[in-house]
């Protein structure tokens, strides 16, 4: 069964949405996270992935205390990342409840191959990896399923979690079909494209 991961993008402490990581087209979808975090809880979500975008635009973690009131009032896994430059910072992350960690996501680029990019990383212990095809982020354009298909035939020993595009529950249904073991999605939920009712069939 695919591992559904809802996403909660953080701007001034509001649940928030940017289309392609551009801070200009942001849209603020509710004022409390929490209130969005129980909400996924209620619907049989037990991970949940949060992005401090005012962190990642300042290069230091800005939005951990919204992280403690996720971390302490559900029972919600926390994947965090978004400024996440100093030691001190993943101290404060981990400290306010964030289980796993995400660095360096959309300010910076390689030129690197993707799959041997992935290999290198699984040669030096990591195994799970979330991958975004940022053309699609945002766009509810659907998922890349071929690329990550190809990954997971080039690399079947990674656990890839989809990130990108979603835009229905038949998408989340074709990366479950594709043996994807998990996705990352946000604003289909966010803009009424999937009913959190819907989820509660992968869960």
């Amino acid at each position: 069964m695919i591992e559904l991961i809802p996403a909660i993008d953080l701007i001034d402490g509001k649940c928030v949405r940017l289309t392609q990581g551009d801070y200009d087209t942001k849209k603020v979808y509710n004022e409390d996270p929490l209130e969005v975090a129980k909400m996924f809880e209620a619907h049989g979500i037990r991970r949940l992935h949060v992005v401090d975008l005012d962190g990642a635009r300042q290069g230091r973690i800005i939005n951990y205390r919204v992280l403690e009131r996720l971390a302490t009032r559900t029972a919600l896994v926390i994947d965090f990342g978004g400024g996440l430059k100093q030691e001190d910072d993943l101290e404060i992350a981990f400290e306010s409840g964030a289980q796993k960690i995400a660095i360096s996501g959309w300010e910076e680029t390689t030129d690197k191959e993707l799959i041997p990019f992935i290999e290198g990383y699984y040669d030096k212990g990591i195994t799970k990896v979330i991958c975004t095809d940022i053309s699609r982020d945002g766009m509810l354009q659907g998922p890349a399923i071929g690329l990550y298909k190809e990954i997971r035939e080039a690399l079947p020993f990674i656990y890839i979690i989809a990130s990108g595009g979603v835009s229905s529950i038949e998408d989340i249904e074709k990366l479950a079909e594709a043996g994807i073991p998990a996705v990352i999605f946000g604003k289909a939920i966010y803009e009424g494209k999937i009913d959190l009712k819907d989820l509660l069939r992968f869960t």
